[in-house]
């Protein structure tokens, strides 16, 4: 079923991903009463009346045009973790994050993105990151390449003599043994900042203007779609102990994606070393 599915003509899962934005993002960026905006699980854990709308609307889409598929999103996740166990089932399984980086979101930044991936027992096989605010679409297929509004894209090298850019976990949303896990990455030679949507500095890897990610959280809505187009645009990822990550979880992190493999290595072997001996 999911074989024939890939083979075919995917334009329709695209237009599905615009249409949900279309409908139901857009209208209320920068437009949200403050009664469309709950706190989930703290201050900086938002969820809006687009968030749950848009998986709704890409709920119904996906599974229209893949009969017999299942969704695992992340408001489904949140009222009810027992979803998560459909990514291990037999069906194929739409991952679904109707508005990753709702924080930037709420408050009018255009560095938001809906992610939607397409998964079959373990694998992903493709995936769509739409930034409708910026009018940027990127694709993946495995083993076809990724594109950025129908253009190739290449994550390239770091330059040579430069400070490695990368991305980590926002000091918001981490514990503190999560921070002290990132800290060894303040070190000669790399230059972290806090992440914003991370669906976008996936992207940002993918097409050479970041160097890599690292992130203490394995939501798969957050990662499956990204870790795939920074696959199939040449780079590389692996989680702390040098295995892939796995969409089911389990995985030891922290994690991190890269340009190109030698970037991955050297900064497992960072966040493998203990944070005294790397600050001394």
């Amino acid at each position: 079923m999911i074989e024939q599915f890939l083979a075919g003509d995917l334009s329709d899962v695209e237009e599905a991903v615009r249409k949900a934005a279309a409908a139901e993002i857009m209208p209320r960026f920068r437009q949200l009463a403050d009664h469309e905006i709950v706190e989930k699980n703290g201050p900086h854990d938002l969820v809006t009346v687009a968030d749950r709308l848009a998986e709704e609307h890409l709920t119904a889409s996906l599974t229209a045009l893949l009969p017999g598929s299942a969704v695992v999103g992340e408001e489904a996740v949140h009222a009810d973790p027992a979803v998560l166990g459909a990514l291990g089932g037999d069906a194929p399984v739409w991952i679904v994050d109707p508005v990753d980086g709702t924080r930037q979101f709420v408050h009018g930044d255009p560095g938001f993105a809906t992610l939607v991936s397409l998964a079959h027992h373990g694998e992903v096989f493709a995936s769509w990151t739409l930034a409708p605010a910026l009018d940027q679409m990127a694709v993946a297929r495995r083993g076809g390449g990724a594109v950025l509004n129908g253009e190739p894209i290449r994550a390239g090298h770091p330059e040579p003599g430069r400070d490695l850019e990368v991305a980590i976990s926002h000091y918001d949303f981490t514990t503190d043994d999560e921070k002290r896990a990132l800290s060894v990455l303040r070190t000669p030679g790399v230059a972290p900042r806090p992440c914003g949507s991370a669906g976008l500095e996936y992207l940002n890897v993918a097409r050479g203007q970041l160097d890599a990610v690292a992130f203490t959280w394995e939501n798969v809505w957050d990662h499956a779609a990204g870790l795939l187009l920074v696959a199939e645009a040449g780079g590389a990822s692996a989680t702390l102990t040098g295995d892939s990550f796995r969409i089911t979880g389990g995985n030891a992190l922290p994690f991190t994606a890269a340009r190109d493999a030698a970037t991955v290595r050297h900064i497992l072997s960072l966040l493998a070393a203990p944070a005294d001996r790397v600050a001394g």
